[in-house]
């Protein structure tokens, strides 16, 4: 499954629509401005909320948490030590870990589960300026948990160059 992301522009408070690789729109991310934390909804084309995602307060490192109705998911952290600075852990509620490196910034990563590829971000595929495209590899994946680490290692990113 391809998803096609238009970048924000503007940053939080902006509200952005994934299509699917047919122009079909899947997935609103539905930024909320105006609150003390980072906070993001991934919505379906209803207008359901499949998943929130916030800035974890009061965290060490910073840290993005996923939430699926109301429940914790998974936490995102950049990982500690790592000498590529766009490596990210993503930590599952049921223990599991999911690997993001790559080119965040440059929408060039990769999502791994030890070691066997999950999904793609690229912009390599595409034609369409400030559009990157999100590739589920495998069928049983879940592709709102892997947009919604998409939508958090870009904002992360995003947020630690512009703190520089």
């Amino acid at each position: 499954m391809r998803f096609l992301v238009r970048d924000r522009i503007l940053g939080i408070g902006d509200d952005y629509w994934i299509e699917d690789e047919h122009g079909t729109k899947v997935f609103l991310v539905d930024g909320k401005a105006m609150r003390l934390r980072d906070t993001f909804e991934l919505k379906d084309a209803r207008g359901r909320v499949l998943i929130d995602i916030r800035q974890k307060m009061f965290a060490l490192r910073d840290t993005m948490v996923i939430e699926r109705g109301g429940e914790p998911l998974a936490r995102i952290r950049r990982k500690r030590l790592s000498l590529l600075r766009n490596h990210y852990r993503v930590s599952l509620v049921d223990g599991t870990e999911l690997d993001v490196s790559g080119k965040i910034l440059d929408r060039e990563f990769a999502v791994e589960y030890d070691g066997e590829l999950l999904a793609v971000v690229s912009r390599r595929w595409l034609s369409v300026r400030e559009t990157y495209g999100v590739d589920i590899v495998r069928n049983d994946a879940d592709p709102a948990l892997l947009i919604a680490v998409a939508v958090c290692v870009i904002h992360m990113a995003e947020k630690e160059r512009d703190e520089r």
